[in-house]
């Protein structure tokens, strides 16, 4: 056989090999669906609750809608281009990611720092505007804990182990709630962070003694600080006593919780109808943490069960990309992706509902937020590279 004829044979068998080879790749054509589907929704509901509110304060009705939209489709090229990386190489980026992102932290105390409602959070970026760090502190906690955890084996088992890991996720978490004084996001990342060591550890009882502790703590907490929550004049105490009377600080600490509670319960099942609702006018800054008791208005019960279920078959598809990754750090990080959906979701009902006190915690994909769907849809992309890596036999 001539030296031609063997170099189109190779080139045919390559060619075979890589047909075959993309066959067997698996690609989550489901989640890809449901993340679309909640980004749409999110920029219809966000039109329709803050259309009122962008033409009063900004002279165009369009505002909010016009550039969430143009950042979702951004990040959606954002996300398309993370999942063709592969998630090996966040392996060697994540030390670096996870003191940059304390970096960041402290350029909020420096003149780029922007302050707004009362918080320094976020720093002045030329060109692209500003950017809240704690949201890059999530990727960066998501990307190095299963470093810690991969790099110490079967110690993860021991309370040592468990104590290092616990370590990394927590001074991480004070940066983001004693730099830039946000503590939803701190839960968050300490969230992720135990969200990890429960997954890693055989043992379910010691964080439920752990849990069980740590809530009667704070019951007793609040039980005997309330008159010094009452007569103190920081924020965060005056929340937790709107929160335990909201009837009785309905017109101050309270207000914008009362107002969704009554928006909830005005939608009924079916809602008054896409656009129709009154609350929207009164709630301030709907359009962030509070666009679901819109939602519940104007779309009713059946309205705020689709956006759950939506949500839910999205954790469903991350628990079973964790579950066939390739291997154990594709698995983590996956695992803390669906860790940080889900705590932020429980957490925005959590919220609406006034089972906890207010927070400022957005509900993803939906709420209006920049930094939010980008950081969001680069998460999505890392879940979509993992997946990219699963071979169907």
């Amino acid at each position: 056989m001539s030296k031609t004829a063997k170099a189109k044979r190779s080139k045919k068998v390559a060619k075979r090999e890589k047909r075959v080879k993309d066959e067997n790749t698996y690609f989550d054509y489901s989640l890809l669906a449901v993340i679309v589907f909640l980004i749409c929704f999110g920029l219809v509901m966000l039109y329709s609750t803050s259309s009122y509110s962008a033409q009063g304060k900004w002279g165009n009705d369009m505002f909010y809608f016009g550039k969430q939209a143009l950042i979702s489709l951004a990040s959606v090229f954002v996300m398309l281009f993370v999942s063709k990386i592969d998630y090996h190489w966040y392996s060697k980026v994540a030390k670096f990611s996870y003191f940059a992102s304390i970096f960041l932290m402290f350029l909020v105390l420096t003149p780029i720092g922007i302050e707004a409602y009362g918080a320094r959070r976020w720093i002045k970026i030329p060109v692209f505007g500003q950017l809240q760090p704690a949201e890059f502190a999530k990727i960066a906690i998501i990307i190095f804990i299963p470093v810690i955890i991969c790099r110490l084996g079967k110690k993860v088992k021991t309370w040592k182990g468990m104590g290092e890991i616990f370590a990394w996720g927590a001074v991480n978490a004070a940066c983001v709630f004693l730099i830039t004084d946000n503590l939803s996001s701190a839960i968050i990342v300490m969230g992720i962070t135990c969200g990890m060591i429960f997954v890693i550890h055989p043992k379910t009882a010691p964080f439920l003694v752990v849990g069980g502790t740590g809530l009667a703590g704070i019951v007793i907490m609040v039980r005997f600080l309330g008159k010094y929550m009452v007569e103190s004049d920081d924020f965060r105490w005056g929340r937790i006593v709107a929160w335990l009377d909201p009837e009785g600080n309905s017109a101050e600490g309270a207000f914008q919780t009362m107002q969704g509670l009554y928006a909830i319960g005005s939608g009924g099942f079916f809602g008054k109808g896409l656009g129709s609702s009154t609350q929207k006018m009164i709630i301030p800054e709907v359009q962030n943490d509070m666009i679901l008791s819109i939602i519940c208005e104007e779309l009713g019960v059946f309205g705020a069960i689709i956006v759950l279920l939506l949500f839910g078959f999205m954790l469903y598809r991350l628990l079973f990309i964790a579950q066939n990754a390739p291997d154990m750090y594709g698995s983590l990080i996956v695992t803390g992706i669906f860790a940080h959906i889900a705590i932020q979701v429980v957490l925005n009902i959590a919220v609406v509902t006034n089972l906890i006190p207010t927070t400022g915690i957005t509900l993803p994909f939906i709420s209006y937020g920049g930094t939010s769907i980008v950081f969001l849809m680069a998460e999505m992309g890392i879940a979509f590279g993992v997946s990219r890596k699963i071979r169907i036999e």
